[in-house]
């Protein structure tokens, strides 16, 4: 067996053992239970409550607009962090309006303002792309 191995494991076995006489307190950390599942109903809800469109929604949580079209017809339900998000919002839904947009007029001009961009320069001079 190699010395750092064995050395390794006998400090283990030494904190095991302090730890048996009361002499050592382990750390330990209790994690949360995973949020419980989220039906379409209640996405619809939460939505509504912070006055939102599907798309500014979709923002909000940062992803696209057809996943939370999916999740409010019953097409998907909402899963790991995105499920975490939502029922964290709807505890302090102020935590999603926090963000970029200081209110939620502000997220609809921001949304507004770019849906009309194409992304392509457009040049004075005639003739240019």
């Amino acid at each position: 067996m190699d010395d750092a191995l064995f050395s390794e494991l006998l400090e283990s076995v030494q904190e095991a053992l302090e730890h048996s006489q009361g002499k050592r307190d382990l750390k330990t950390t209790v994690l949360p239970s995973p949020p419980e599942p989220m039906d379409a109903q209640e996405v619809r809800d939460l939505r509504s409550r912070l006055d939102a469109s599907q798309a500014v929604f979709a923002s909000y949580l940062n992803v696209s607009t057809k996943l939370v079209q999916a999740w409010e017809a019953d097409r998907r339900t909402p899963e790991g962090a995105a499920l975490r998000l939502l029922r964290i919002a709807e505890r302090a839904p102020e935590l999603l309006l926090t963000g970029n947009a200081a209110s939620k007029g502000g997220a609809r001009r921001a949304q507004a303002d770019t849906s009309g961009r194409t992304g392509r320069r457009r040049s004075s001079k005639a003739g240019s792309v």
